[in-house]
């Protein structure tokens, strides 16, 4: 019988062609949106803990004072307890890079010395190139994890005028050098630390990690540990830019999760029940009650597989460009960034897993009828509530087709209950869409409405022509040349920053009011416009430990400033931070420009401006722009917007599923309002109706939830600082529009049902009955 199972199985889903396509459709929605949802929680987790132990990261990687603790001293740190293992110690010295190399910008550059890549703890990947073996050789750092193999054999002339040759670019899950030489290279470049890297028995806390470094340095002279870098640091910044979509995905991944649950559990159930006749009918002819639960459980499940199978591969593939968004700028190291390769696996098990549940329930009930009971379940007359409810209302002065949909959903409220459910987390989604869309459209600068010119120079564009001007010049040209009302200067370098053993990257801004139309806004504090201030967005102040006022000292050119922080950008890059030119000037004479932002008067040609800029010097290279949204800005109005589309779509199937099973149920009493003078318009009025108060009320109680969900994602997301001011965005015009998203979501499920129920014959349909 086991070929009797699978043909009538086949062949109820053939005949039920539209409730196939419903249920795979729900499947494929759910389980892409879960998937995707999941994806992007499990990258921030594993990659760096799997990637860190396979390299033997360094727990704490520690500069001494050579002056203070000499190599023998520090060498027998390495069998002090709690040390686990140790490698050093390694001559450190910081040399100057003054000009652009390898699309960098001038800066310090920590160098360590290592005869080799490997060791008991940091083991060195290489990307491209091999290992310094010879004196003037070097293994750069590259973090963000690209080979530049085309850029081996370079020259780095330090501001010594040593010429050190890139023969490689490696990679550490340590980031405990910015590159790496011969240990006979490393001492005659005067080293000024001494680096250990240790691994500790104890370290899940920096508390473990504190205390561990001070039981292995016991012994040393005060102030020999010159400055230490916890993993922990690492970690916290490796993960940022994917915590800091977190709450968003989570709160859309727990609501994909319930409204799968909701939706197929009410499809399936469903289409069980509506099968009661058919399910008599096979028991007429012989089949058991085991394999009448067969049937519909295959039924179900091949639709479903599929959807399943499809919504994973779909869920997959954008999960990678979206988790590339999630942790562009952050130094990935060795880690690979792909979600965990159990969750495809997972999907395609339990989804359809959860599919056989919900079937399994209605179908076990249906086990249980005899063949005439469930032969005559379809089409008896409905009593109970339903008909009571009816008949109060008909008693009202309401249209009678009204009164007829509004009292038809109390017919089966269970089946009502799991539909409004699926509505409310619908309008959920759309609230919660709405409210972050508006947050960040409050947070961007309101557009000037002017015409603005960027001017690259050649440092990163790829025009690689010398330049014909100064800087000073530049700037002079530009303002004279007809039609400039503005002129700002960014320049930018990577500078270091004492205590912390990698340089970031500095934004020195100059010209008029020092001003860039694509310059971050300060949300809190003041904009750093005075000499020895700084500004940063939130990731560095997170990331570096560093609050509004406190003081930072700054390196460069072999010489360091003071400054104070004295604002916090709406956003901006982890290794970032912005001050003014006048700051520039005390570290370093040379003001590094890498762009010009000219803003035009009104009426002026940009295009005759741009081939004016471009005959002055032809290594700029000038184009015209609009202020555009920053990447986690578009991430976030991406994810959002993905899965309210997802989870809205998902629920208008499950309303037209549900109203796809009561026309099917009531085509006797559709036939006889029809025969009777009900007109396919009062039909479709009659259908729709059912259903338009339940949006109605999903949107009362969808609104308030997520409004709520929208703060906690707001004030959750520590990529983009968002003021008090940026949340409150739910004004009368805003919520009635929310209003009307459970009304929407239910009448665009209803309305290829309504018409499907106008257009049923009557004389077929009594007659069948």
């Amino acid at each position: 019988m086991t070929g009797a199972v699978w043909r009538a199985s086949r062949a109820a889903v053939k005949r039920r062609r539209v409730q196939t396509i419903v249920i795979g459709l729900v499947v494929f929605c759910s389980t892409a949106t879960v998937l995707l949802a999941l994806a992007v929680i499990s990258a921030a987790r594993a990659p760096f803990d799997d990637a860190f132990d396979a390299e033997r990261g360094a727990h704490v990687a520690a500069a001494f004072d050579p002056a203070k603790a000499s190599a023998e001293q520090l060498a027998a740190t390495a069998h002090r307890p709690g040390v686990e293992a140790a490698a050093g110690p390694f001559d450190q010295a910081v040399v100057e890079i003054p000009t652009d190399w390898v699309g960098r910008p001038p800066g310090p550059l920590t160098l360590v010395g290592r005869a080799d890549q490997g060791g008991p703890v940091d083991r060195v990947r290489l990307l491209a190139g091999r290992w310094a073996t010879a004196p003037g050789e070097v293994v750069v750092n590259n973090p963000g994890g690209g080979a530049g193999a085309w850029n081996l054999g370079y020259q780095l002339i330090t501001s010594t005028g040593l010429k050190l040759t890139v023969v490689g670019f490696a990679t550490d899950m340590s980031q405990s050098s910015g590159g790496w030489v011969t240990p006979a290279q490393a001492a005659a470049l005067h080293p000024t630390a001494r680096q250990m890297l240790y691994r500790f028995t104890d370290a899940a806390t920096e508390q473990q990690l504190t205390a561990s470094l001070g039981t292995a340095t016991e012994g040393l002279p005060k102030d020999a540990v010159a400055s230490s870098q916890s993993y922990l640091v690492l970690k916290q910044a490796f993960s940022a830019g994917a915590d800091a979509y977190l709450p968003l995905m989570t709160v859309f991944g727990v609501l994909g999760l319930i409204v799968a649950a909701l939706i197929v559990g009410n499809v399936v159930s469903g289409a069980v029940v509506s099968g009661y006749r058919h399910i008599g009918v096979l028991k007429s002819i012989g089949f058991t009650p085991r394999q009448v639960v067969m049937v519909y459980l295959t039924m179900v499940s091949v639709p479903a597989v599929v959807g399943t199978v499809l919504g994973t591969a779909a869920g997959w593939a954008a999960a990678y460009p979206i988790l590339e968004t999630a942790f562009s700028g952050i130094s990935t190291g060795a880690a690979v960034i792909e979600p965990a390769g159990w969750l495809p696996a997972a999907t395609l098990l339990s989804v359809p897993l959860l599919v056989a549940l919900a079937a399994l329930v209605p179908a076990s009930r249906a086990h249980r009828l005899s063949a005439a009971q469930a032969i005559s379940a379809g089409s008896a007359p409905r009593t109970g509530r339903g008909l009571k409810v009816q008949r109060w209302l008909s008693g009202t002065r309401l249209p009678r087709a009204v009164s007829l949909g509004l009292g038809q959903p109390f017919a089966r409220p269970a089946r009502t209950a799991l539909t409004m459910a699926a509505i409310v987390l619908g309008v959920v989604t759309v609230t919660v869409t709405t409210g972050v869309s508006s947050t960040l459209a409050k947070t961007m600068p309101a557009p000037d409405g002017r015409t603005h010119i960027d001017v690259q120079t050649s440092v990163f564009s790829d025009n690689k022509i010398a330049p014909r001007l100064t800087p000073e010049q530049t700037e002079a040209m530009l303002h004279a040349t007809p039609g400039a009302e503005r002129v700002s200067v960014r320049g930018l370098v990577r500078i270091g920053i004492v205590g912390q053993p990698q340089p970031v990257f500095a934004n020195f801004y100059g010209g008029d009011a020092m001003v860039d139309h694509r310059r971050l806004d300060v949300v809190e504090g003041r904009p750093a416009t005075g000499l020895n201030e700084v500004e940063a967005g939130p990731a560095f102040l997170d990331q570096h430990g560093v609050k509004l006022g406190d003081r930072i000292t700054l390196v460069l050119d072999g010489r360091q400033t003071t400054v104070t922080v004295v604002g916090e950008e709406v956003q901006g890059n982890a290794n970032s931070i912005s001050s003014n030119d006048a700051t520039r000037a005390l570290l370093t004479p040379d003001p590094h420009v890498v762009e010009y932002d000219v803003r035009l008067a009104d009426g002026t040609d940009a295009q005759a401006y741009q081939k004016a800029v471009t005959a002055a010097d032809p290594s700029l290279s000038p184009s015209i722009v609009t202020a555009s949204s920053a990447g986690p800005v578009v991430a976030i109005k991406t994810f959002s917007t993905t899965f309210s589309v997802l989870l809205s779509v998902v629920a208008a199937l499950g309303v037209f599923n549900t109203l796809l099973l009561t026309i099917r149920e009531r085509r006797r009493d559709l036939g006889m309002l029809k025969s009777i003078g009900m007109t396919p318009r009062q039909v479709v009025a009659m259908t729709v109706t059912s259903v338009a108060w339940q949006g109605v009320v999903s949107g009362i109680i969808g609104i308030p939830v997520g409004m709520m969900a929208h703060r906690l994602i707001v004030e959750n997301v520590r990529i983009i600082h968002f003021p008090e001011a940026t949340k409150d965005v739910w004004g009368a015009p805003l919520l009635t529009g929310l209003a009307l998203a459970g009304v929407v979501i239910a009448v665009l499920g209803a309305l290829v049902p309504a018409r499907s129920a106008a257009r049923l014959p009557i004389a077929e349909v009594l007659h069948n009955e």
